[in-house]
């Protein structure tokens, strides 16, 4: 069979044929026209029946679109695609009966998870985070066939977490629920106790094709090597610069170890970028090349070249993101599409501000990513609890919120009564001269606050009256950054000095919320506006016009990550992010948050002999 129009190394890999095959594919290289050519070329050029092809990936959505663009191609065949999730659960149905009800849902798993942390007294502030934190621990011991015994938790103290994980699976078993990664396990025992099946799953999948190969984990891949056969008629498709999920499991270091498993493998690289200019591709590269562990890569953009690469210092946020509503603006009067502008970043917190100016300029946006809300984080609530009993506005649930943040060894008993307050509390300890004097104390720091503009009292809560202590003892005492508490604390202080009375602050907090709750609304009814996404849900989307926000010290890198695996997997983020843009790039970074200077990420030092700046 002829092919034309394809690059001479898209031609290689589509017209491959038997034996195993990796194709790296890097941004805008045109993978999925690869993988759907290739499937066509199995079928038509080798003569190959459809029903032996099976094509995996890693969502349904990523499926669904594969089977979509190779039937339009094809029309319709009996070619397999699929999750590894729902090709293992067919194999386990078939084996041993499971149902769909068997399979554990988020909600049940985070259910559990949370009434087996309040089982334990387990003292956090943030549960649903800490049990999603659990949740991706439980997950990477299964994926990676750890020995609980010798696995040491990073979100609580790890005796603790053993005892938790072994009564997170009692549960399941109880209730005969298996989760994901059981799954995967119960495919790979099947497969490696049993022969028969093993053979009849080999006879019936011939060739596989795995797409987004570096995403996979070691059982996932284990299960793979076995479904390959004698034959290893498998065709692997990723890219290990993008490989941005080792918190789910993945490993890219699968990627290099390939050629070991497998015999006589053709390596092919697609090594044209159809995407971005060539200032984007040059910088973006360059980036990535310090990289220590991937392959060795050289694009050439097939779009020639284009605006340079701004990377843009700004004062503080307030002027990144005012700068940045002031060219959406002028693009909107340009008649400009904004639904080709993507503002992107690290975490879900650094949209805050952009949001706010946004909603007031009414443009319009998607959020692909659940944005929480600022003021309702458990560190806010306890501000706010504070500045609620200053104005005599707040209650007995307020009260008991910052009773003992700091500790002032106020029992939960002296406020049992539901007419508690900080009166009722002198009558309580009339006995005590030393908690009456804790409790004049907390009243005086109260009418004080009365008395202050948002944000000076915000300072005054923190230094004066020792919320900042309360914060260094209680994340200590769980393990837990503070600087992520500071982060919040940092964000309110720069929500509050835009008012001057605490009653505007409030309004303000409530139309945020509505206006909030509208957005997510409207982003998932419509596809309209300018995209608002962090770095991972970027991956696989492509826009004209790309600001990346944010790009400083502790926020590009990511504060947590320490060692080289770590920093060589935020570069890879960042890499991803850089690369979704096809004719502007813009990235920026500020000198100065909450008043202290901060500065720009090392990545962008590496990126400086690239740029124009």
């Amino acid at each position: 069979m002829e092919l034309i129009n394809y690059s001479s190394n898209q031609k290689k890999a589509i017209e491959h044929g038997d034996g195993p095959l990796m194709v790296l594919a890097g941004p805008g290289s045109g993978k999925t026209f690869v993988i759907t050519h290739r499937i066509k070329y199995l079928i038509e050029g080798l003569g190959i029946n459809p029903a032996h092809i099976l094509v995996v990936t890693f969502s349904r959505a990523a499926a669904k679109e594969m089977k979509d663009r190779f039937e339009r191609l094809y029309n319709k065949s009996l070619v397999t695609f699929g999750t590894f999730h729902s090709v293992f659960f067919s194999l386990l149905k078939t084996a041993y009966g499971f149902t769909s009800e068997q399979i554990a849902s988020d909600e049940l798993r985070y259910s559990l998870i949370k009434d087996l942390i309040k089982k334990n007294s387990i003292m956090n502030e943030d549960i649903n985070n800490l049990s999603g934190n659990l949740l991706n621990e439980i997950a990477l011991i299964k994926q990676d066939n750890i020995n609980i015994k010798n696995y040491y938790s990073n979100s609580i103290a790890s005796d603790v977490f053993k005892k938790l994980y072994r009564e997170y699976e009692a549960e399941l078993e109880v209730r005969n629920k298996l989760d994901f990664e059981d799954m995967l396990s119960l495919t790979y025992e099947l497969l490696n106790g049993r022969k028969d099946i093993l053979e009849a799953i080999q006879n019936r999948y011939r060739y596989i094709l795995v797409d987004e190969f570096q995403d996979i984990n070691f059982l996932q891949y284990n299960i793979i090597k076995l479904m390959a056969g004698k034959d290893q008629n498998i065709t692997v498709v990723g890219d290990d610069d993008q490989s941005i999920y080792r918190f789910r499991g993945a490993r890219p270091e699968i990627m290099f170890g390939f050629e070991r498993d497998f015999r006589n493998v053709s390596k092919v690289f697609l090594d044209i970028n159809f995407r971005s200019s060539t200032q984007i591709v040059d910088a973006s590269t360059k980036l990535i090349s310090f990289n220590s562990k991937r392959f060795p890569k050289t694009f050439t953009a097939k779009n020639g070249s284009g605006a340079p690469v701004s990377v843009i210092e700004f004062k503080n946020p307030f002027s990144e993101v005012n700068t940045i509503v002031n060219d959406i603006r002028e693009y909107i009067k340009a008649n400009q599409d904004i639904n080709n502008i993507a503002v992107l970043y690290r975490t879900n917190l650094s949209p805050r501000l952009l949001i706010e100016r946004m909603m007031k300029n009414n443009i319009p946006f998607t959020i692909r990513d659940a944005i929480p809300n600022l003021f309702e984080h458990w560190v806010s609530k306890d501000i706010i609890s504070y500045i609620k009993l200053a104005l005599n506005m707040g209650n007995k649930t307020d009260l008991l919120l910052i009773s003992n943040k700091p500790n002032r060894y106020i029992s939960r008993d002296s406020l049992s009564s539901s007419k508690a307050n900080i009166e009722t509390l002198f009558d309580y300890y009339e006995d005590k001269s030393y908690m009456i004097k804790r409790i004049i104390e907390l009243r005086e720091h109260l009418r004080t606050i009365k008395n202050l503009k948002p944000s000076t009292a915000l300072r005054y809560i923190r230094t004066v009256v020792g919320y900042n202590e309360y914060i260094e003892e209680y994340c200590d005492m769980n393990g837990i950054e503070s600087d992520d508490c500071y982060t919040i604390l940092g964000d309110l202080e720069n929500s509050a000095s835009e008012y001057n009375t605490f009653n505007d602050w409030f309004v303000h907090m409530e139309e945020y919320k509505k206006e909030l709750i509208e957005a997510r609304k409207k982003s998932n009814e419509n596809d309209n506006g300018v995209r608002l996404m962090t770095f991972h849900s970027s991956k696989g989307l492509e826009f004209d016009i790309v600001y990346i926000i944010d790009v400083n010290e502790g926020s590009v890198p990511y504060k947590k990550a320490k060692g080289v695996d770590e920093i060589e997997e935020e570069r890879r983020m960042f890499y991803v992010a850089m690369t979704r843009a096809r004719q502007k790039l813009f990235i920026c970074y500020c000198k100065e948050n909450f008043g202290k200077s901060i500065g720009k990420s090392e990545f962008i030092i590496e990126l400086s002999s690239n740029v124009k700046s």
